[in-house]
Order: C-alpha cells, then sequence, then structure tokens
C-alpha cells in the first residue's frame, strides 16, 4: 500500500534529491528553500500558519512496504499579494492590412504583466524513476490528491487555481526563449533568473520593458516555445483539462510555459469531495475505489487509495487502510471517488438502505519522464449497483501516461 501523507523535516534529504531530478520553480534543488517550504507546509497544516499568504501544504508519497519516500507535490494557498506579484507575458495576436497591397499580416506580440489578486496554484509534482510506470499509477495519486485535499478545505483557497505546465527545457536546463527574449533585459541565466524569483519579483517588474513585443522579432525557435507544452508534460495537460481547466492568455516569462487555471469549485474532485463517519472495517477490500483521509494533531494528514463502501451513516474501509491513516472508527474522513471526471455516477448507482455502490476504476498506466515527472490518466469508470451473491465485475479501461506541472 502507498501512504500519501504531509512533508516533515525528516524527509528533507529525500525531496532534496528528488528536487535535483528535475528543474521547478515551486521545489529548487536548494536545501534551505525547501526547508523553509517544510515548515510553512507544517504550520499551515497544523493550522498555525500566521501569515495566510505563506500557507502552502507539501505532500509526499511513501511506499508503506519499504518507509521510503518516492515523490512529492504541493498546493499554494496564495501565490500573490501588494508587493509580490505573480508575473506572467500575455499573448495577443495583432493583425495588419494594406489596402495597396491588397495583403495582410498576423503578428504574434507579448506583453509583460502582473496578478496580485492572490490565486492558489498546484504543482511541484516529482516521482521517483524507479516508481514511473508502476501499475498503481502513482503519478495521478500525487496529482489527484491535491485536489482531494482543497475539496477539504475550500476556505484556505482562492476561486481560482491557476497550474503552470512546463515548457520544452534542454538537457542542461537551458531554454531559447530565455536567451533570446528574457536575456535580453536581464543579465542572468535561465536558471538563475528562476530561482532569484523565489526572494524577489522586483528585478522582473522593473528590468522587464513595458509595452508589446513582437515575436516575429525572434528567432523561429525561440518563437516556436510559445505556449508550448513540453512532450512529456502533455499528459499533465490531460489530466488538468479533465479537471475542468482551461488554457489562458498567458505564459511563464521564463520558458513560455502556458498558464492553465480552473474555478475551484468546477474542479471535479474539489466539488465531489466530502466527509463521512468511519464505521466498522469492512472484512475485505471492496466497493468503490476512492481517496481515503485522515487528520489528527498526533500524525498530521495521511491519505491512501483504496475502496470503500458507502452505507447508512458513513463509509467503510478495510482495517488495513484505517491503519495505514491511523482511522479509528467513528472519527471522521475525507473520501473522494477515484474518478477523474466525477463522482456523480458512483452517487447515482447509490441504492436506499445502506446499499453498496459499485464504481470500479482500473487497468495499466506508465508514468516516464525525462528529467521531469510526469502522469496522464484516461478514466473510463462504470457504475453499478450489485446484489449480494450477483458476481458480476465491471472493468474499467486504460491509462497511459506521463504527468510534469511545475505550477503543477
Amino acid at each position: 500500500m502507498f501512504l500519501i501523507r504531509q512533508a516533515t523535516l525528516e524527509d528533507l534529504p529525500t525531496l532534496l534529491k528528488l528536487a535535483k531530478m528535475v528543474h521547478f520553480l515551486n521545489l529548487p534543488a536548494d536545501r534551505d528553500i525547501i526547508a523553509t517550504k517544510i515548515n510553512r507546509s507544517r504550520l499551515s497544516f497544523a493550522e498555525r500558519q500566521d501569515d495566510p499568504r505563506h500557507r502552502q501544504f507539501m505532500f509526499v508519497l511513501e511506499d508503506s512496504e519499504t518507509g521510503n519516500v518516492i515523490g512529492t507535490s504541493a498546493a499554494i494557498s496564495c501565490i500573490s499579494w501588494k508587493g509580490w506579484p505573480h508575473v506572467f507575458l500575455e499573448v495577443k495576436k495583432r493583425h495588419f492590412y494594406s489596402n495597396d497591397l491588397q495583403q495582410g499580416q498576423s503578428h504574434v506580440t507579448l506583453e509583460f504583466g502582473t496578478d496580485e489578486s492572490g490565486p492558489s496554484e498546484v504543482g511541484g509534482l516529482i516521482l521517483a524513476p524507479g516508481y514511473r510506470g508502476h501499475k498503481e499509477k502513482l503519478g495521478s495519486l500525487l496529482s489527484l490528491i491535491r485536489f482531494h485535499f482543497i475539496g477539504l478545505h475550500k476556505k484556505w483557497f482562492a476561486q481560482r487555481i491557476l497550474a503552470e505546465l512546463m515548457g520544452p527545457v534542454t538537457p542542461d536546463s537551458r531554454t531559447l526563449l530565455w536567451e533570446y527574449l528574457g536575456r535580453r533585459f536581464i543579465n542572468l541565466s535561465y536558471q538563475e533568473a528562476d530561482l532569484f524569483c523565489q526572494h524577489s519579483k522586483e528585478f522582473m517588474t522593473n528590468l522587464w520593458p513595458r509595452g508589446e513585443i513582437f515575436a516575429s522579432i525572434l528567432p523561429p525557435d525561440a518563437r516556436a516555445l510559445i505556449g508550448k507544452v513540453g512532450e512529456e508534460t502533455l499528459a499533465a495537460k490531460g489530466m488538468l483539462d479533465r479537471q475542468h481547466f482551461h488554457v489562458t492568455t498567458h505564459v511563464d516569462p521564463f520558458d513560455g510555459g502556458p498558464y492553465l487555471e480552473a474555478d475551484r469549485d468546477s474542479i471535479p474532485m474539489v466539488r465531489d469531495t466530502k466527509e463521512y463517519k468511519l464505521l466498522a472495517f469492512a472484512k475485505r477490500e471492496s466497493g468503490v475505489m476512492a481517496f481515503v483521509s485522515h487528520s489528527s494533531k498526533e500524525h498530521g494528514f495521511r491519505a491512501v487509495r483504496t475502496r470503500c463502501q458507502i452505507r447508512t451513516g458513513g463509509v467503510e474501509i478495510s482495517k488495513a487502510a484505517a491503519d495505514t491513516i491511523h482511522a479509528r472508527e467513528g472519527e471522521r474522513v475525507g473520501v473522494s471517488f477515484h474518478a477523474e471526471h466525477s463522482s456523480k455516477s458512483a452517487a447515482k448507482g447509490a441504492a436506499k438502505g445502506g446499499e453498496k455502490i459499485a464504481l470500479i476504476n482500473s487497468g495499466k498506466s506508465s508514468d516516464k519522464s525525462s528529467g521531469k515527472a510526469s502522469d496522464k490518466s484516461s478514466d473510463k469508470s462504470a457504475s453499478k449497483s450489485s446484489r449480494a451473491g450477483a458476481g458480476k465485475k465491471t472493468r474499467a479501461a486504460v491509462s497511459k501516461g506521463r504527468k510534469n506541472s511545475r505550477g503543477n
């Protein structure tokens, strides 16, 4: 069984190793920055973060058989405020026409912009290479747990949820867009500029020129990166699409990757996450495939993906799953049906009088990466009311892919 829990300072060495495998703004390979993020996360989970603008939640994925931390992801409550803007390039298209020549042209333009309205963001997903392609679809587990958590704590997150998809980056962590555009105004390498944004945005707001810049002045290879999603990041976009995210006109000024956005309450997994009372333990795993979580002062936030049975007055899960998240009978647990689209199909199959729902979601998957963690799932689900002794099985179809999201 795989456990998702909140990060602790004991995880710092492993998180640093994971961060060195990729280039993420939300998880730079810097020991002090990661330690600060873990401390902020610890206070946030404990509801002791004095400044709500600094609420961020770091999750780690643990192999319960070995105790090893094998992945991480994050949800950030607020990414901007007055004096600490979210920075982006707005992509526009300008059209020109000559009557004398009877012909026209269209040009893409880029304009530097800032946002201090305080949207939330999901990102920082990394999965250790040895666990990519696992039959348990661990990349999607790390990704979707963020929406499960947001669904349980909506008041901690803004109505707008952003996700940044990383643009194509070379193996040595360079990007032609920064070299031919950003570096013309800011004499820092791509990595240096991206890392410095952890401490200050002032250099961006003061050094980047105002007004529209015509992308046609850039070399074709650099121009082609504007709004482009890296090959290994396409999987992440597919998953976010299924959670009702949409592409905006904003791109990252460093690598040109697009920003996606969703209304918090329209995200299926956020909308359909609920709390239930934990009833008697099921004798065996059966019923609905779901994320089930529990929080306590002693053990913090812990979650597993397991099967549960919905009955009158609450849910039942196996004793093994309950022990993993340290939940006892009678306590409240969070539940999200494990279907990326919605749990409504499961609810329709619920029979009165506590008869269980059968929503089974299974299949193959592969999580791959070339220096970045990624996951993709294309889940088909079937829900069916079942009678005792019916013995019928429902098969769900195949998922395959990868996920990479920096802000994602």
